[in-house]
């Protein structure tokens, strides 16, 4: 990857243990580490365009708004697009990870038509929601 491919936006999650999220995002979900740093609790993960920090929190240099509260997250979930959802969806349920919305086909609007899209969500050991997508087609709209 060169750095003119670098990501421009990358979140950094605090998590209660880098350990744990390391095997959930990694070991399950197929996540790749990047490169880590033990001392810190800090690894910073791929999964072919996505790229996600995880630092454990009380580690370090916390860059904390407001008490962490469980589960962590709150009103936000992370899209991340896959070849086939179906391949995770698997790994996270032989792992004994319940999914927090079974896998689904949705249609979304967008400005030309409709986008589709193979989807299911789970939560990580914190509680961050991670929804796994895959694009099915695209359907055109009345182009007159």
């Amino acid at each position: 990857m060169t750095i003119d491919s670098e990501p421009t936006l990358v979140p950094e999650l605090l998590v209660a243990d880098v350990d744990q999220s390391i095997q959930f995002w990694s070991g399950v979900c197929g996540f790749t580490v990047r490169y880590s740093r033990p001392e810190e609790r800090f690894a910073y993960l791929t999964l072919g365009s996505t790229h996600i920090m995880l630092e454990q929190a009380g580690i370090g240099r916390n860059w904390l708004t407001g008490p962490l509260d469980r589960p962590l997250g709150r009103g936000i979930n992370f899209q991340i697009t896959v070849p086939d959802v179906e391949v995770i969806a698997t790994a996270v349920t032989a792992a004994g990870i319940d999914l927090f919305m079974q896998p689904e086909t949705k249609w979304y609007q967008t400005g030309e038509g409709e986008a589709g899209v193979r989807q299911f969500l789970v939560a990580d050991p914190d509680g961050y929601l991670l929804r796994f997508q895959s694009s099915i087609v695209r359907q055109m709209g009345d182009q007159s």
